[in-house]
């Protein structure tokens, strides 16, 4: 079962509604979600919320040391209540995604996500789960920077709160450990609208025309 769950981000109002955030967004909503409420917490450097579950105590974590150090957060809360790295999910923003979908994966290399990065330099390994959230890429390597810092355009953001809608419809399969069936859910495209029926020939509002009147024979022909 997933026992933490992390959300990357950077503090401060002027990074708030940023692409680099949504691993924020993601862990709001699910605060929302499980009526918890994140409170500051100086021993872990972040925002923590500890929520009841029948499956056990499950934490909430969003690091306040800023990205580049989200493994100072991560590390400690994780050894002091003894959680295990296969009972981590983070979630986080990620460029090779397009807004509107979500991935799932356990372990894996950082991909050059500085978050990332540090929670696997903290913990020793890179065997937790992440949960990637669609930002899409700006096309070019030397624009992501700034990117990644920038709000994102009105159809993106509306397509990320679509995936963290999705992903969220998970829970309960996260936190119950089954994790095969939570990446289907989590994966899982929505179905096609079907084309609409060809509309039906409208029909004709004139009487059909009477069969024509046979021509009598002309002189020398033969009648029929």
């Amino acid at each position: 079962m997933i026992r933490l769950f992390v959300g990357l981000g950077n503090p401060g109002a002027e990074y708030e509604a940023t692409r680099h955030n949504a691993g924020f967004w993601w862990i709001d909503a699910l605060a929302d979600k499980l009526g918890a409420r994140l409170q500051p917490e100086r021993s872990y450097h972040g925002l923590v919320a500890r929520v009841n579950r029948p499956e056990g105590p499950v934490w909430l974590l969003e690091p306040m040391t800023y990205m580049n150090r989200s493994g100072q957060a991560v590390a400690p809360l994780a050894r002091f209540f003894k959680i295990e790295p296969a009972q981590i999910l983070v979630v986080h923003d990620e460029l090779d995604i397009e807004p509107g979908q979500a991935k799932l994966k356990r372990g894996g290399s950082a991909a050059g996500h500085n978050g990332l990065k540090d929670i696997q330099a903290q913990l020793g390994t890179q065997d937790f789960w992440r949960l990637r959230l669609g930002i899409g890429h700006p096309g070019h390597r030397a624009e992501v920077v700034d990117y990644v810092l920038r709000k994102p355009a009105p159809e993106h953001r509306e397509g990320i709160h679509k995936a963290i809608e999705q992903s969220l419809g998970a829970t309960d399969l996260l936190l119950a450990g089954q994790m095969d069936a939570a990446l289907q859910k989590i994966h899982a495209q929505p179905p096609r609208p079907k084309p609409p029926r060809p509309a039906p020939a409208p029909a004709s509002s004139n009487p059909p025309a009477a069969p024509a009147a046979a021509e009598p024979p002309t002189e020398g022909d033969p009648e029929p």
